[in-house]
């Protein structure tokens, strides 16, 4: 007899670089190597066909998300980092492939959340390379995290 197994597999990211000109904009866009960072991330998942694709609203995380999106004909959900994780989105995204790209301080807690542990601090600013993956495969939790810088 073969038990039949759900997926839950997660994929966290931070946004790719933003433009630092301006210290009081809360809200910058891209610089131009954060666009080839966000191209290159769409090349990355090439192979992973995702369900949904979250991002917070900001042009940093929207424009992050946007390339692998449009690749796979996915609309971003706009998310509220505090309060992601909870039992709606738990179950809507049950048995499902995840993109979830976020900030330097909210990936890694996003992840922490999921796993149930904490065990990822903050991102260093110069880092836009993380990804953290973690799968859920009946109440079980596996994860890794690439660097790829």
């Amino acid at each position: 007899m073969i038990l039949s197994q759900e997926v839950t597999s997660y994929y966290l990211l931070r946004h790719a670089e933003k433009e630092l000109r301006n210290p009081e904009n809360k809200n910058p866009h891209l610089t131009k190597q954060g666009e080839i960072r966000a191209l290159n991330w769409k090349n990355i998942f090439k192979h992973i066909s995702f369900d949904n694709i979250y991002s917070t609203n900001y042009f940093r995380t929207q424009e992050t998300a946007r390339p692998t999106a449009e690749d796979k004909g996915i609309i971003v959900e706009k998310y509220d980092p505090k309060n992601l994780y909870n039992e709606l989105f738990k179950e809507k995204n049950k048995g499902k492939k995840i993109l979830v790209v976020g900030h330097s301080n909210t990936t890694p807690a996003l992840a922490n959340l999921i796993i149930g542990k904490n065990i990822y601090t903050s991102i260093d600013e110069s880092i836009h390379g993380n990804l953290y993956i973690i799968n859920i495969i009946n109440n079980n939790v596996t994860y890794e995290l690439l660097n790829l810088e």
